[in-house]
């Protein structure tokens, strides 16, 4: 099965094409780039190039759901959304902590209890903690410095954001990771039907609509 990897819920753009017969993976990741919405479709047909595959050679589409900030993560689903409906393939949402967490495996191979954490921007971050891969609480939203998780033993966080952790999660061995092709098409349950694909924003949007102005008592009311 050839499966294109998409996820734009951190600010790490990652795009892939993985074969899961012969294990190959052809993959893009753009560190720390906020152009997510100019970048991710020439960097798509980068990586379909590179590959020698076309779009109608795709079986699947995998796509992370965040947690991520709304515009981010929008982006990437939204263009997940209209590739698979274009080429009617299934289309599979997995959770982006579950694939940094599944990538920090594979490099460490440490199965202790493990924090994930990403940026969240106003001054939170998102977090989900692990043991042996599998996801046991989260993911949720908070302040760094009051994050009180018990039973960690090792942290995958963005170096700018640990020194923001409490003392006694600032001290655990930690690394960094993204959510590569190779772990987002690892953790989607291909085989299954696609659950509905819902976006995991945990959070209102920053924009919010307009309050209703109180308009002059000298300017009538039309109904139309």
């Amino acid at each position: 099965m050839r499966v294109l990897a998409i996820d734009t819920a951190t600010t790490a753009l990652v795009t892939g094409v993985v074969d899961t017969e012969s294990g190959r993976t052809t993959q893009r990741i753009v560190a720390d780039t906020r152009a997510h919405n100019e970048r991710l479709m020439p960097t798509i047909l980068e990586v379909m190039g590179e590959a020698g595959l076309e779009f109608g050679n795709l079986d699947a589409i995998v796509a992370g759901v965040g947690p991520g900030p709304f515009t981010g993560l929008r982006v990437g689903m939204a263009t997940a959304q209209a590739l698979a409906d274009a080429l009617c393939i299934p289309l599979h949402g997995v959770c982006t902590h579950d694939a940094i967490a599944h990538a920090a495996l594979a490099e460490a191979g440490n199965e202790d209890a493990t924090l994930v954490a990403t940026d969240a921007r106003r001054k939170e971050i998102y977090w989900a903690t692990y043991r042996a891969g599998q996801r046991v609480a989260g993911p949720n939203v908070s302040k760094p410095g009051k994050l009180t998780v018990p039973d960690v033993a090792r942290v995958v966080i963005p170096e700018k954001l640990a020194e923001q952790l409490p003392e006694e999660l600032a001290a655990l061995p930690r690394s960094e990771a993204a959510p590569t092709a190779g772990a987002l098409v690892a953790v989607a349950l291909l085989a299954a039907d696609p659950e509905p694909f819902v976006p995991m924003y945990l959070r209102r949007p920053d924009a919010v609509p307009p309050k209703k102005q109180r308009l002059s008592a000298a300017i009538p009311e039309v109904r139309l």
